[in-house]
């Protein structure tokens, strides 16, 4: 109930945030122009509108995620508010996860009309739905929880400013990890390598969230490819929520 409370009290103070509309007003622009793009574009029209729309949910979604989540925490302890809380009987844990999933839901909301904005685009255009779009938006969604994690995590022990440079890099070498499978498969056997390897495994992976191609060009999407990226984003959000606890429980606030 503590944790219900703390999360509905950060949804309340997020969804407030100015920041938040105007991203969300330029992702309605980027939405309505890729209908624009499409007729001015030689080509599949459908196509064209899908893959914009989708890439403008998931890169708006982000700056989101990282540019309210960064400040959750310390907004606490800049106010000084974080002493009121800390000598009632709240855990930090219960902080953490209530400020998480406050997040998460102001995400949720944000997410559910720009999608309804991209959908009726797409309607105007084609006068049908592809049901796989449900599947992108739902594994866009799995990847923003991972995202506002991040950003709670470095929130937690850093300015929102060094907060959201992090966040931010930690997103661009998520999409760009790939790139270390082809470092690998070039570099010699020995030391170096296998340091390579841990790091390429540590380091997220957020292309598996990514299957914009498959469903915009009407490419398979298994099952278990979908249900894999799922499991994935959840395990590793609930490995950087652990870390978020262990750290803010290390704070001193004396």
């Amino acid at each position: 109930m503590k944790t219900k409370a703390i999360a509905f009290n950060t949804f309340k103070e997020a969804i407030k945030d100015r920041i938040l509309y105007l991203l969300f007003f330029f992702a309605a622009a980027c939405l309505i122009f890729s209908r624009i793009l499409a007729l001015l574009t030689v080509g599949d029209r459908v196509k064209i509108i899908a893959d914009v729309g989708l890439a403008a949910l998931s890169l708006i979604g982000a700056l989101m995620a990282i540019l309210v989540g960064t400040g959750l925490v310390y907004k606490e302890i800049d106010k000084k508010t974080i002493y009121t809380l800390l000598v009632k009987p709240i855990r930090r844990r219960q902080f953490i996860l209530g400020k998480f999933f406050g997040m998460v839901m102001t995400l949720g909301v944000m997410l559910f009309f720009m999608t309804l904005i991209f959908l009726a685009v797409l309607f105007l255009h084609t006068f049908q739905i592809d049901w796989r779009l449900f599947v992108a938006v739902l594994l866009i969604f799995i990847e923003l929880t991972l995202v506002a994690a991040v950003a709670i995590l470095f929130s937690s022990f850093s300015t929102p400013i060094l907060s959201s440079i992090f966040t931010l890099a930690f997103y661009l070498i998520g999409h760009f990890s790939w790139g270390f499978e082809t470092l690998i498969e070039k570099m010699p056997s020995g030391l170096l390598k296998f340091l390579v390897q841990v790091i390429y495994t540590l380091l997220p992976d957020l292309e598996n969230f990514n299957y914009k191609t498959e469903i915009v060009h009407h490419l398979p999407l298994p099952s278990s490819a979908v249900l894999l990226s799922i499991v994935y984003g959840i395990a590793y959000t609930s490995f950087i929520l652990a870390l978020a606890v262990i750290i803010f429980r290390k704070r001193d606030f004396l």
